[in-house]
């Protein structure tokens, strides 16, 4: 890793340096505990490297691409740095080097390493053959991804997928509508139906919803907008399509019919879905604490898998198999270094979040009680959905879950909060390119591909004006 993410692991190292010399209050739990306290004094200025940072991500490419292109690193370095120095001075060393060690050690390391094994293997599967690219077959490709995101993760789905899709449409003129309705529907909303599919999903499995619980429930408002946005795209592409001259893509029939290389990655790809379903159902009960962070052994287990899982994809690939699919690092080196920055100057946004009515965000909190005090269900959808679009949406649907009471027989029964938290978490994370984790890295192949794509505000304008009317009827249909 370059200069720009070293300074997250010296306060890593030096985290570890101190271990041994804490005081005994500290060992008894007082870190988490004063953090959780702090949550509830931070004012929203906290969070203004946060916003700096997503800022400079959607700024920095436009005004000065040559500078972004080599030091975004560096950028998302200095908002990380923005946040948690005032922080080391405000409340101290300790708690600084903890709250950097709760995030690396239980979200970062898990979320890139996820990442990069899913990049790694999806990236030695080569779909080859005549993929046209017309509106008949890019809807198809659409439409598998979305079946497969709920089963292999939105992330498995779209790293799967992408290249041929980029393949199919290389031909093509106009191009990025096609990556747009790709991250709506493949990399956020086809991952609605199982805990397998977006990582909300996942927490609420672990916090005692059922597996098939959004399967049964999510599967109408999932196909309802599946069909709207599938529907939406075919008229969009047939218009655009037209308008080129129906072109006939200059490979069509050169490269025999379709078929699937590099085929022994799909086994290693479900041997990753098995690994994080594991890690999810196996409680062993043993951890690894490091300066009061708690790291399950399980959880340790299912991403030295992972990272064995990637390693074997590169020994067994044959190199040309990756070379058919132009597979290139740089996505992945862009993702890690900016969500380090995203998960570093996030820490305070979620901190006041889950101070909940006692935190500078009550004003939020409580707009999800009718005045009978009844659950809101339509204010649960928008602001879980609002929220996760920005930040996390794993850790905002467990702020929400637990807002609702956190009890998940109970949830489950009644069925509307907890529907309208799942469907605000998940298909919210569609509205911004750091809304879930896939979306980031689709945009950032789609660029090494050559397809230059919206601005991170030019994303939004997508967003708002296909999803946000979708979301408008979901609300009327469903959470009204």
């Amino acid at each position: 890793m370059r200069k720009s993410s070293v300074w997250f692991f010296c306060l890593a190292v030096m985290g570890l340096g101190v271990l041994g010399v804490l005081p005994e209050v500290w060992a008894a739990g007082g870190l988490h505990h004063a953090a959780d306290e702090i949550g509830k004094q931070m004012g929203v200025l906290w969070v203004v490297p946060f916003a700096g940072l997503l800022l400079s991500i959607a700024i920095m490419p436009l005004a000065i691409p040559h500078f972004w292109h080599h030091n975004y690193g560096k950028v998302a370095a200095f908002w990380g740095a923005a946040f948690i120095v005032p922080y080391a001075l405000v409340y101290g060393f300790d708690l600084a080097v903890y709250n950097v060690l709760h995030v690396l050690f239980l979200e970062y390391i898990s979320f890139i390493i996820l990442l990069f094994s899913l990049f790694t293997i999806a990236g030695g599967v080569c779909l080859r053959g005549s993929l046209v690219g017309k509106p008949q077959v890019n809807v198809i490709i659409l439409l598998i991804g979305t079946l497969l995101a709920s089963w292999m993760g939105t992330t498995g789905a779209a790293m799967l997928l992408i290249r041929p899709l980029m393949r199919a449409i290389s031909h093509r003129k106009y191009k990025v509508h096609t990556i747009v309705f790709f991250i709506f529907l493949v990399a956020n909303i086809g991952g609605s139906l199982t805990p397998l599919g977006d990582p909300p999903l996942f927490l609420g499995f672990l916090k005692g919803v059922s597996f098939f619980w959004t399967t049964v429930h999510m599967f109408i408002p999932f196909a309802v907008l599946s069909a709207i946005l599938l529907a939406l795209y075919f008229v969009i592409d047939t218009v655009l399509f037209n308008k080129e001259g129906r072109p006939e893509s200059p490979d069509a029939g050169q490269d025999g019919k379709l078929r699937l290389e590099g085929t022994a990655n799909l086994l290693l790809l479900g041997g990753v879905v098995a690994g994080v379903l594991m890690s999810g159902m196996w409680k062993p009960g043993v951890e690894i604490t490091v300066y009061e962070v708690h790291v399950e052994l399980q959880n340790i287990l299912r991403d030295v898998l992972l990272l064995a899982l990637a390693f074997v994809s590169l020994k067994i690939t044959a190199p040309e198999i990756r070379r058919r699919n132009e597979f290139d690092w740089e996505p992945i080196r862009e993702v890690a270094k900016l969500f380090s920055g995203i998960f570093i100057s996030m820490i305070p946004a979620i901190s006041i979040l889950r101070a909940g009515m006692d935190g500078a965000l009550n004003g939020i909190i409580s707009m999800v009680k009718t005045a009978e005090g009844l659950d809101n269900h339509t204010m649960y959808f928008w602001l879980t959905g609002s929220l996760s679009a920005f930040l996390d949406n794993a850790p905002t649907y467990v702020v929400f879950f637990n807002t609702a009471g956190g009890d998940a027989q109970r949830l489950m029964t009644e069925v509307g909060t907890l529907l309208a938290i799942s469907a605000g978490a998940v298909f919210f994370g569609a509205c911004t390119y750091i809304g879930n984790a896939p979306n980031f890295m689709v945009r950032s192949i789609a660029e090494t591909g050559g397809i230059k794509m919206p601005s991170f505000f030019g994303y939004m304008a997508w967003s708002a004006g296909i999803l946000v009317p979708c979301f408008v009827l979901m609300n009327i249909l469903f959470f009204h």
